[in-house]
């Protein structure tokens, strides 16, 4: 199979679909590999790195679209991407459709085999291809926080783990899988004050347990959130519902009453975000105020740390994209029903269109449901 990485072109997209070695077991296995011309610059590999793993590079992305059956990237194709996508075409990437109306317009006039990374699903309910990018995300949240709750940043000039004789900042965390829980770690380990809202009392008790009282935990109910969330001084979104729209549990009346020069960091920005007031921004322009707070929407915040990311992505990846070009699309969907999870849109061999498989993508835009099987 000829596997195809082209160049990130979203705002400020540093990673880059597979590091040098990811491709060189490709390589070994008979796979050919098209890199797009600095593809990986962003995150510190060279041309002639991919080259020494036996990655033949091209001059554009024009190309990588046009010669390889499957396209391995990080995030969502952007407007000038579709055109180069074409019918049977792989696309193997973080896609988040739910929020995506137009993106998945494409891809199904397209007829476009995508793969959503986040949606790639494990028997017990967990998304190997996800957890590393929310680890990331989880802890840079904290950082983030921290930096723009600076008086120079705009910020209400609180010290979230506070000093002697003055109170710790409070961190409330909307959400306790993989995002809320790293970014619990961090808010707990610089000794600011951290309640931590879920619907799973499992991932509640395990938390407390880690914690030994270090933190709060609540069951997620609105009457909670809202005894919490005017009082933050960092209010972090970590809800994810796998495939669909995030719910949002924290309106704008409470982000109205929030105090002057707090911050919110929407993690799940990328599905809706679960902030009422959020919309994306980028990481050239990441924040925004409203109501004298404010909101960072980055929704690629592991970009900004495209070294690690990229590392951490490949490593999650890699076994799913064996999978793929080992046994072709169909057999490896019915030998494996994680990979089989995360596909988003499916063009059955002679279709030309194509059809949503992943039912909350279905259900966010009034779409027919169409299982694969």
């Amino acid at each position: 199979m000829i596997v195809g990485v082209p160049k990130e072109i979203k705002v400020q997209e540093y990673r880059v679909g597979m590091v040098p070695g990811g491709i060189k077991s490709l390589v070994q296995t008979g796979q050919q590999v098209l890199v797009e011309k600095g593809a990986g610059e962003g995150s510190g590999y060279r041309d002639a790195e991919y080259q020494a793993a036996g990655a033949e590079i091209v001059n554009s992305a024009t190309e990588v679209y046009e010669r390889a059956e499957m396209i391995v990237k990080v995030k969502e194709p952007q407007p000038l991407e579709y055109g180069m996508l074409r019918r049977g075409q792989i696309l193997f990437c973080y896609l988040h459709l739910a929020a995506e109306p137009e993106l998945t317009r494409a891809l199904l006039d397209r007829a476009v085999n995508a793969i959503a990374l986040e949606t790639i699903q494990l028997d017990d309910g967990t998304l190997p291809c996800l957890a590393p990018m929310s680890e990331i995300a989880g802890r840079m949240a904290v950082q983030i926080g921290a930096h723009y709750l600076q008086r120079e940043s705009g910020g209400a000039g609180v010290l979230l783990g506070g000093v002697p004789g003055v109170t710790p900042a409070l961190v409330t965390i909307i959400g306790a899988g993989q995002v809320g829980a790293n970014a619990a770690r961090i808010a707990v380990g610089m000794n600011a004050r951290v309640v931590i809202f879920d619907i799973d009392l499992q991932k509640l008790a395990h938390l407390d347990e880690l914690y030994a009282g270090r933190l709060m935990t609540s069951m997620s109910d609105p009457d909670q959130i809202e005894r919490f969330a005017p009082y933050s001084h960092l209010l972090i979104g970590a809800v994810l519902h796998p495939g669909g729209r995030a719910p949002v549990l924290v309106t704008e009346e409470m982000v109205r009453q929030m105090r002057r020069g707090s911050v919110i960091v929407d993690v799940s920005v990328d599905q809706g975000g679960c902030v009422e007031t959020i919309h994306p921004t980028t990481h050239e322009e990441p924040t925004y105020i409203l109501h004298d707070v404010i909101h960072y929407g980055v929704s690629n915040m592991p970009g900004a740390v495209p070294r690690t990311s990229t590392q951490a992505l490949t490593n999650a990846t890699l076994k799913y994209i064996h999978m793929i070009t080992g046994e072709g699309l169909e057999h490896s969907l019915e030998n494996h029903p994680p990979l089989a999870r995360g596909l988003n849109i499916y063009c059955p061999p002679g279709e030309c269109t194509g059809a949503v498989t992943c039912e909350p993508v279905a259900l966010a835009h009034g779409l027919d449901h169409s299982p694969y099987s």
